[in-house]
């Protein structure tokens, strides 16, 4: 079941809250999902690789690239790390899924994700790809997916991984 608009803002008031560190929650708590910004933006410049084994596993390096003055950049079309600014703290009972806004796909770019593990707590890391030849322009705090929270039969040992208490 994904919850309710009137099910975030009740975990909102929990010890976690369900996300932290929003621009506005009125804005970003929506119908059936809460909303994610833009904190940085990353630009690929080495290549990664995984394997079934995670000790094989190498990250690709990034560069951070600057906003401008007026907080916003350019980006020509290719693929993009970004780093929300919220932190999301994921109760072991649920997961979260992540969709582009549909004002992205409007302007030819997108945003591909990971499932927010059960227990997962952190930032969020996102693939923003601009497909559209012209480019596109984003701005600092621009709200660019909307996690779905799926409540799960019954709770799980919780996530685990690497990537735990990811503050980016």
């Amino acid at each position: 079941m994904i919850l309710s608009k009137n099910e975030i803002t009740e975990l909102m008031r929990t010890d976690p809250p369900l996300v932290v560190d929003m621009i506005d929650p009125e804005t970003q708590i929506q119908v059936n999902g809460c909303e994610l910004t833009v904190d940085r933006i990353f630009k690929f410049t080495g290549r990664g690789s995984i394997a079934f084994e995670n000790s094989e596993r190498v990250l690709s390096e990034c560069t951070e690239i600057s906003f401008d003055d007026g907080g916003w950049i350019n980006l020509a079309a290719g693929s993009y790390k970004i780093i929300s600014r919220e932190i999301v703290h994921i109760p072991k009972d649920m997961i979260a899924i992540a969709r582009p806004r549909s004002s992205l796909l409007r302007c030819g770019a997108s945003v591909e994700t990971a499932v927010w593990d059960a227990g997962y707590e952190g930032r969020s890391e996102c693939l923003l790809i601009v497909f559209n030849d012209q480019g596109f322009r984003i701005k600092k705090g621009a709200r660019v997916v909307q996690l779905l929270f799926v409540g799960l039969r019954s709770g799980t040992e919780g996530y685990r991984g690497a990537y735990q208490g990811y503050m980016g």
